[in-house]
């Protein structure tokens, strides 16, 4: 690590404590007054060129992005560039804007540095984000905001499970002119029935709907859909799931998900060991890193690698793993924007 990217690592330790203190340590508000200052932010900032890739042929200025969560509806999304990311998924947005589950549902595991959380798919609708999106000058490929900016769409929660393709093809249609790829979420473990959705007969119905209507809006150029699959996914369920992926035609696979086990929650935070909904942070990095080199030994599909990543070291794992691309959010928390410095340094010496 230089010394450039410790002081930013001490610097926002520093601002952390405070932040983590702030509305009596209610972590939700913390996020929503982070993104409304973020909000304000002016566009401008290009995304830091350390170590380039062309995925799905999307040109992406280095291997970091901010993963789906943080910026569920575009409010921010000219602020991630400053932060050194190579993209920014937005979402998860649904069709159906929806006030997610009910407070409080974010939960800090300080000790074990997880965060459980059971949002729901809180947000304003694929429609409002559409709206917000072409607001702020982006069109697909124009890296108006500097970076490349997937978009995360799921079900809506009163959705019944027989309808959920025509509900993404909705959100699909609504995002498609805004989005550099599109992530298709059915591993969310706080919508009720949603990770059924990775079933084999399931999946391959739904990509194959989004593929083809990708295809239908752009035969020249469809948008890349990625499917985000969940780490808890093992044996003969994950085999049969990846291989409706590798027959479809999706661009690629987001790996992974928040996890519903508890295990590496330390003796400290075993208090939120019964709250519904994802771990997320360090307890989920080895089950991540193993779900990643499963995967890559079984698709020739590119990975975006995602869970646990609270590291430079652990970026790298993930790299040596099989994943093209990665994503921060749990990390980016504790951790700031020297995390996303940090990796970008293992990669490409500055």
């Amino acid at each position: 690590m230089s010394l450039s990217t410790w002081a930013l690592r001490a610097g926002y330790r520093g601002l952390r404590a405070g932040m983590f203190r702030y509305a009596g340590g209610d972590a939700e508000r913390v996020h929503e007054a982070m993104i409304s200052l973020l909000a304000k932010a002016p566009a401008g900032a290009r995304g830091r060129v350390a170590d380039p890739i062309t995925v799905a042929g999307i040109r992406f200025p280095n291997r970091v992005g901010l993963a789906a969560g943080l910026d569920k509806d575009g409010l921010a999304a000219q602020a991630w560039a400053r932060f050194g990311f190579g993209f920014a998924e937005l979402g998860t947005v649904t069709v159906l804007a929806q006030p997610g589950n009910p407070k409080p549902r974010v939960f800090r595991a300080m000790s074990s540095e997880g965060i459980i959380n059971r949002m729901g798919f809180n947000n304003r609708g694929a429609a409002e984000l559409a709206e917000t999106l072409r607001a702020k000058g982006v069109a697909r490929g124009n890296q108006a905001l500097g970076i490349p900016l997937g978009i995360s769409i799921g079900k809506s929660k009163v959705t019944e499970l027989e309808a959920a393709t025509q509900d993404y093809l909705t959100s699909l249609r609504l995002l498609a002119p805004y989005a550099d790829y599109v992530a298709v979420n059915v591993s969310s473990p706080n919508t009720p029935g949603l990770r059924s959705l990775q079933a084999a007969g399931e999946l391959a119905e739904l990509l194959g709907a989004l593929t083809g209507e990708a295809a239908a809006l752009s035969a020249r150029r469809p948008v890349p859909v990625f499917v985000k699959l969940a780490p808890d996914l093992e044996g003969t369920d994950l085999r049969e799931t990846v291989a409706v992926i590798n027959d479809s035609r999706v661009a690629g696979v987001i790996a992974t998900n928040t996890t519903l086990s508890r295990h590496g929650l330390l003796p400290a935070d075993r208090h939120l060991a019964d709250e519904a909904g994802g771990l997320s942070g360090r307890p989920l990095t080895a089950r991540a890193l193993s779900f990643v080199e499963r995967l890559a030994a079984t698709t020739q599909l590119p990975v975006m690698g995602v869970g646990g990543i609270m590291s430079p070291a652990d970026g790298a794992r993930m790299f040596d793993a099989g994943a093209s691309l990665l994503q921060l959010y749990t990390g980016f928390i504790y951790e700031g924007p020297a995390l996303v410095r940090g990796i970008q340094e293992l990669r490409r010496p500055l």
